[in-house]
């Protein structure tokens, strides 16, 4: 963590790169609509744990009232970003750039305790790095494998370990030494004339934890006419970066994933991952004051979709086989909120003959994964991910569905063991081959 910044003069207690925008706080009227959306003032009670009472702390900053202080980082921090209230609310206030501008601010004026200093170091070293994040799977692999995990848990050790430790062991996904080794092809040509030419974003724990959804992926739009390029270059877009406020990361991030994408003539880059989608569309504001990048950053941001997205705007080509279940679907924060993204994956898997959709209560209520916030806010994000489990288990589900890895890894912790959790783009390629929903799959 860098050293407490000296803040310039008209911008309260912010440092002068990108403080909150006064216009923006102002338009809040404080009605509270945003109460009942915000999980974080579900699960505490608090004022200061909704946006309306984060927007007033943000106020009283600006005005130069209070410092950028411990407490104050806590409740921006205890925020998930899953920016229900934004869909919420009826004087349009954009809390979403609101709390983009603040987090960076955080991270650079308020020096964190060391255990959380060190625990946030882990995180980003870690895991927008793909083979790092590999190398770390085949540990957890083997973790699972000799016993060990079974061992700690019936002798209760787990149980000793402090809460980010709990959840980070629980939260390993049950990964195979295939999967692992597994590598998406660079090119895979249209089935029939190629009417796009598509590129997908691999990711980084998508492309260790997840490759049977971009398999899936590849080869739903192959099936649809798109010529489809994979680049091979191992990059991380930065969503998780740049959601936690580590704007540095996530703007050399966004830098290297826009050139990655310019050697390639694209139609449409393909994001199957919501919060890496929502990052991905935000590139151009990113960028948008660098003179080398701003102008790419908007045009890199304006060919991208999500996979949901695309596919209801295609008309469909590829036919559907029957499958003649019961779909809970689960709406990841960043696809539904932060990308407007609600009809589509619904419309895509009412597509599938046979297949029906189960609404569940409080779909708007995050399940607490928010990028790494179920591994620094365990507490929190527990409660919620049980909230959701039984609010999806209540609709007796066949199968369970949300399009963000980090929601199928929550998920998957709380949901019952008997219960799939998939992302739709699975289903879809299920029907189209006529396959089993699980063949070939890593979950």
């Amino acid at each position: 963590m860098t050293d407490t910044v000296t803040p310039a003069a008209g911008t309260g207690s912010f440092d002068e790169h990108r403080p909150p925008d006064r216009e923006l706080l102002d338009d809040c009227v404080h009605c509270g609509f945003c109460l009942p959306t915000c999980p974080t003032y579900q699960v505490t009670g608090e004022e200061m744990e909704s946006p309306r009472g984060r927007i007033y702390l943000m106020d009283l900053a600006t005005r130069g009232e209070i410092p950028l202080d411990e407490a104050f980082g806590g409740h921006m921090d205890s925020c998930l970003g899953c920016l229900a209230c934004v869909s919420h609310c009826p004087s349009g206030v954009r809390y979403d750039k609101l709390i983009e501008a603040v987090r960076p601010q955080v991270e650079r004026q308020i020096p964190r305790a060391t255990p959380d200093g060190l625990f946030r170091r882990l995180i980003f070293s870690l895991f927008p790095y793909s083979n790092r994040l590999r190398l770390a799977a085949v540990g957890g692999l083997l973790y699972r494998r000799l016993g060990v995990r079974a061992v700690l848990h019936v002798l209760g050790i787990i149980d000793l370990l402090p809460p980010r430790l709990r959840a980070l062991e629980a939260l390993l996904p049950p990964v195979t030494l295939r999967s692992l080794l597994r590598r998406s092809a660079p090119f895979t040509a249209a089935v029939g004339p190629p009417r796009l030419r598509v590129g997908l974003m691999p990711g980084c724990a998508q492309r260790v934890f997840f490759g049977d959804v971009n398999a899936a992926t590849v080869r739903v739009l192959a099936a649809e006419g798109c010529d489809v390029y994979v680049p091979q270059d191992r990059r991380c877009c930065g969503a998780l970066s740049t959601h936690a406020g580590q704007e540095e990361d996530g703007i050399a991030h966004a830098r290297a994933t826009i050139e990655m994408f310019e050697r390639h003539e694209l139609d449409v880059i393909v994001a199957n991952v919501a919060g890496c989608g929502s990052a991905q569309k935000q590139f151009g504001d990113l960028l948008g004051d660098d003179p080398d990048f701003a102008g790419r950053a908007a045009a890199f941001s304006a060919k991208v979709k999500d996979v949901n997205e695309l596919l209801a705007e295609m008309p469909r080509r590829a036919p559907r086989h029957p499958i003649p279940i019961t779909v809970a679907y689960h709406d990841a924060c960043h696809l539904a909120n932060a990308q407007g993204i609600r009809a589509q994956p619904r419309e895509v898997l009412r597509g599938i003959p046979g297949l029906k959709i189960s609404e569940i209560a409080e779909a708007e209520m995050c399940c607490g994964s928010a990028g790494i916030y179920n591994l620094v806010q365990p507490e929190k994000a527990e409660e919620l991910g049980r909230r959701k489990a039984d609010h999806l288990t209540a609709v007796r589900p066949d199968v369970v569905a949300t399009a963000n890895a980090g929601c199928l890894l929550q998920i998957r912790r709380f949901l019952d063991a008997g219960i799939p959790v998939v992302h739709p783009i699975q289903l879809v390629d299920a029907s189209i081959r006529g396959a089993d929903l699980l063949e070939g799959a890593d979950a």
